[in-house]
């Protein structure tokens, strides 16, 4: 390991300064590690790394077949250390001031259609013990608020009212996103459990033996439950957010809504979604149109 990477340091920073949730700051940890492991010149003086390293390094990344998404974020990951060590005054420039990333590919966000979510169409999904109704108030959770995965573990148990649940976001930025009559049945009928359980935490969700959550259990749960449900290729927690997103728009939601739903900073990263709506768009155009029904 190089000797110039301060990790600890770094790691402080995106955590306290950044406000970075832990999975994003283990992440520009690994991306920036991984660099000066393939730099592989601990001798080196940082200014003497340039565009041309940072450029070698992308080359063999596209040779490793690392898809053009992730290419961009370990890029991101070490343009935001190196403007660190020049803040800090251990750098005198930042190599990747010159360095463009690639191109990234056009993917469409999948999502499930509104028909495979009616609730009679998942009771039989979901058993009737303590972890049955929990795994069924997580899906709807994913499903009818959009929170993204580690929003739900980190949900607080006073944050989940009868009407609203209160969301801390990236960078612990608070969104208020309101529920429906039904998802507020499956909480009380989830507090009750849990109390017959007597599980106690500050935790809202929580394993049967008290313990929270954690990512893999949550994404197990909802790839089993959502591949049953759908034949998407992609049954993810992040699919149901896709989904939640998809079928607002689908139902009349304008953008700056679902910007605000979503806790996206811009507007340009709720955009995407449009695309799906204007399918949705050229279907009914298609069926109600006299020049676009097909004979």
């Amino acid at each position: 390991m190089a000797p110039f990477f301060m990790h600890d340091i770094f790691d402080t920073y995106l955590r306290v300064e950044k406000r970075y949730s832990d999975h994003t700051a283990v992440a520009y940890h690994h991306d920036v590690e991984q660099f000066f492991l393939f730099y592989g010149e601990p001798g080196t003086e940082l200014n003497k790394i340039n565009h041309a390293s940072i450029r070698t390094w992308i080359v063999d990344l596209f040779e490793k077949e690392v898809s053009r998404k992730t290419i961009n974020r370990k890029l991101s990951s070490l343009r935001t250390y190196f403007k660190w060590l020049k803040k800090e005054g251990v750098a005198t420039g930042n190599p990747l001031a010159k360095v463009t990333g690639p191109k990234s590919e056009k993917r469409l966000p999948q999502f499930a259609k509104e028909s495979e979510l009616k609730s009679e169409k998942l009771e039989g999904l979901f058993s009737d013990d303590f972890d049955g109704v929990r795994d069924r108030l997580i899906f709807e959770i994913f499903y009818q608020t959009g929170i993204r995965l580690s929003e739900l573990i980190e949900l607080k148990d006073e944050n989940v009212a009868s009407d609203r649940i209160k969301v801390f976001g990236k960078r612990q930025k608070e969104r208020i996103i309101p529920i429906s009559q039904e998802l507020s049945f499956l909480i009380n009928t989830y507090r009750s459990g849990r109390k017959q359980m007597e599980l106690d935490s500050n935790y809202f969700f929580l394993l049967n033996n008290g313990k929270k959550l954690y990512p893999k259990f949550v994404y197990r749960k909802i790839n089993n439950y959502l591949g049953c449900a759908t034949n998407l290729d992609k049954t993810s927690p992040h699919v149901l957010r896709h989904t939640f997103a998809t079928h607002l728009l689908n139902n009349g939601a304008g953008l700056e809504t679902l910007k605000d739903l979503l806790g996206h900073a811009n507007l340009s990263a709720t955009q995407v979604y449009t695309h799906n709506s204007f399918a949705k768009l050229t279907q009914i155009y298609s069926q109600a149109h006299p020049r676009g029904r097909k004979n």
